[in-house]
């Protein structure tokens, strides 16, 4: 956040101010045909913008600055109010995620049965870090979860919401070579068939 010396409140304004990004102005039109799509889908209602949201960050993997600001005007919304819904639910990114996002959970469950020596591996095969948590090539992005909500199945992470139950270091480099050699996870595997 930017402090120049005023109220909290002040500093949050100008902040949201520098987010701002002029209505949508030079959004591509193929990015703004599916935007229209998905507010079309939603009857362009504002009580459905987390819905819209989800729709979108489902199609790019996350939520670009320009398309929230688009979303806004057609909804009849300020930016403020869209990027303060953005940011307040965890689940919304405003950061670029690789086509694979891995979930460690690291829950007391997980914690206690290694989750963090598997945390580890995957970041090292990847060559990602917690301050960089996304490849170059935009294919995985590491992430850490507080709970999935599989205590019994621990330790666990998910692929883009897929569980995999049981993990240990020598089932995650299996996992992610399955990942870069392309197999994609067990649901889309099953989706081909």
């Amino acid at each position: 956040m930017l402090y120049y010396g005023g109220t909290d409140q002040q500093s949050e304004d100008i902040y949201i101010q520098s987010w701002i990004w002029q209505g949508g102005e030079g959004l591509e039109s193929k990015n703004q045909k599916v935007l229209d799509e998905i507010l079309e889908s939603h009857n362009y209602d504002q009580t459905a913008v987390i819905a819209i949201m989800q729709d979108i960050q489902k199609v790019y993997r996350y939520l670009p600055e320009e398309m929230l600001c688009y979303i806004a005007k057609k909804l009849h919304l300020s930016e403020a109010k869209v990027y303060g819904v953005a940011t307040f639910y965890e689940n919304f990114s405003l950061e670029p995620k690789g086509k694979y996002v891995i979930k460690i959970c690291d829950g007391t469950a997980c914690h206690v049965r290694q989750s963090t020596e598997i945390l580890t591996e995957i970041r090292s095969l990847l060559g990602v870090t917690e301050a960089k948590p996304t490849t170059e090539d935009m294919m995985f992005t590491v992430e850490t979860v507080s709970c999935l909500g599989a205590c019994g199945l621990a330790p666990v992470c998910t692929v883009n919401d897929v569980v995999y139950p049981a993990m240990n270091q020598e089932k995650a480099r299996a996992l992610i070579q399955k990942l870069k050699e392309g197999a994609g996870t067990r649901e889309e595997a099953a989706d081909e068939n």
